[in-house]
């Protein structure tokens, strides 16, 4: 059986774990407290960075690296165009929401009142969180803009572009930092991908410390 070395609201984590649930590959979940740099986990990532995944008995790190390695691994169904020009647009929206939302959102927003609280790191930094507040809004009209054109974010059909984007928003809507009133469109789009019973597992998670939104696990909100 795969396994996969984890932080329950990582994104990253996050994103794998939909790329495997969605191929049904069966995995077991080791939450790892990477902040700690235990020496095993290190010897499986010298990068000191969740996650991991022990697959096909090789140690997988890098998110990004790790889908691709599943979608060339075991192609179906399929999280990856066939086109050039529609892989790069995945591979574009992967980026842009590992990278750009993740640097002006993700960090300033779960880092500071989650992550910082766990690892034992101090207090939120008030002005990370209202500048978290305002690019979101941003990045939320962006997707709005993109599926008022398409009817997933990439493209006519679900990829990998959109379970990028549902681990980061979700990680989000867990600590309520997700405007679902802003757009009916992106609202709906998440209600879609999240009714996916590969997101089963993620809806239940329960983080110490941490209570879930009433709307969180609701597959219509």
């Amino acid at each position: 059986m795969a396994r996969l070395f984890h932080v329950p609201l990582s994104p990253f984590c996050r994103k794998v774990r939909l790329s495997l649930a969605e191929k049904k590959i069966e995995v077991e979940l080791v939450e790892e407290r990477y902040w700690e740099a235990d020496p095993d986990f290190l010897r499986r990532n010298p990068a000191g960075k969740v996650p991991v995944l022990k697959l096909d008995g090789r140690m997988l790190a890098e998110s990004a690296a790790i889908c691709e390695y599943i979608e060339e691994t075991r192609p179906e169904p399929a999280l990856m165009p066939s086109a050039p020009e529609d892989r790069f647009e995945v591979r574009r929206l992967v980026g842009w929401f590992d990278d750009k939302f993740h640097h002006e959102v993700t960090s300033k927003l779960l880092y500071e009142r989650v992550n910082k609280k766990v690892t034992g790191a101090g207090y939120p930094d008030s002005r990370n969180v209202k500048d978290g507040a305002k690019a979101i809004k941003y990045h939320l009209d962006y997707m709005a803009w993109l599926l008022d054109h398409r009817r997933w974010l990439a493209g006519d059909v679900m990829t990998l572009a959109d379970f990028a984007a549902a681990a980061h928003l979700s990680s989000l809507d867990y600590i309520s930092d997700v405007d679902w009133n802003r757009s009916a469109v992106v609202k709906d789009w998440y209600a879609k991908i999240k009714s996916r019973p590969a997101f089963r597992s993620i809806l239940a998670d329960q983080i110490p410390g941490f209570r879930q939104p009433p709307h969180y696990a609701d597959l219509d909100f």
